[in-house]
């Protein structure tokens, strides 16, 4: 396969890569520019969204880190069409929350959570291609926002909710058509593109040019990664296809007439149910009967 762009994918640099100390500095460059905060990296923990089988091995995968201060990291990349992904990056945060508590502990122990979701499906309406969502209490009458009495190493301090509740990032890939002027901007240059400019001074990315770069691979990982893009593009193209077929069979016999022959497509081709049931929105006891 013809590799256009020197510099690996970000999702296989995190199933791959960027769980090796050597190469954190990556993925908190990423957080520190998203958060406007410096950020490092303690330690990776265990996630169970990597596992290798047909599914998983190109639709989605994970990385789950602790700062320094003890805060859960969460970022998630999603290549296709999750049903419920807003239920799914809950559930997700809370398992996180609930993971790191022990029964028994006060609850001054439950960790604050960061949810990153890089996403390179069409999630819902938005104009942006960046979203940030945290909870903040605020008065229905007054306006004002809400601030706690916390009591840390006997001193009394004000805290406010969104110290302590999960915030979101939502990153929509697909949406990104501008000129990396800003550092998130080249961030989702390099998310989208496989672009980093040679002079860039974007905490990560500066990284990502010496650690990720696909003429450093081995053969035998050259040979993997390979076949990682040549699944990518394979699914893509299957969906796409499978889509327009969809919409045209819809428009000539209705809405759930062109759902039922994507999904007859997709399942011809030897598509996986989980993949069917993403691109055509139906039950896998309906595709099971197809």
């Amino acid at each position: 396969m013809e590799v256009s762009n020197k510099y690996i994918r970000f999702d296989w640099a995190v199933k791959r890569m960027l769980r090796d100390k050597a190469n954190f500095a990556v993925l908190e460059g990423l957080i520190t520019v998203l958060t406007g905060e410096q950020v490092t990296i303690a330690e990776i923990l265990e996630s169970e969204g990597n596992q290798e089988n047909a599914v998983d091995k190109f639709n989605r995968v994970d990385i789950k880190a602790k700062n320094e201060r003890g805060d859960i990291i969460i970022v998630e990349v999603q290549l296709t069409r999750q049903l419920y992904y807003l239920q799914r990056m809950l559930y997700g945060v809370s398992k996180a929350i609930t993971e790191h508590i022990e029964i028994g502990n006060k609850y001054d122990k439950v960790k604050k959570v960061y949810s990153i979701n890089i996403l390179y499906f069409d999630l819902g309406q938005g104009s942006d291609y960046l979203y940030h969502g945290k909870t903040v209490f605020t008065g229905v009458h007054t306006g004002d926002q809400l601030k706690v009495n916390t009591r840390e190493a006997d001193e009394i301090k004000m805290t406010v909710p969104e110290d302590v509740f999960p915030e979101y990032y939502i990153i929509r890939v697909n949406e990104f058509n501008d000129v990396a002027r800003t550092p998130i901007e080249e961030w989702l240059d390099y998310l989208k593109n496989n672009r980093i400019k040679d002079d860039t001074s974007t905490p990560g990315l500066k990284e990502a040019r010496q650690r990720l770069l696909y003429m450093t691979m081995t053969d035998e990982e050259r040979k993997a990664y390979d076949a990682h893009m040549d699944d990518i593009m394979v699914q893509n193209d299957v969906l796409d296809t499978a889509k327009m077929e969809g919409r045209a069979e819809g428009r000539a016999e209705g809405r759930a007439e062109g759902k039922i022959e994507m999904a007859k497509n997709l399942k011809s081709l030897g598509v996986d149910v989980r993949t069917i049931m993403q691109a055509s929105g139906l039950s896998e006891d309906q595709i099971g009967r197809l």
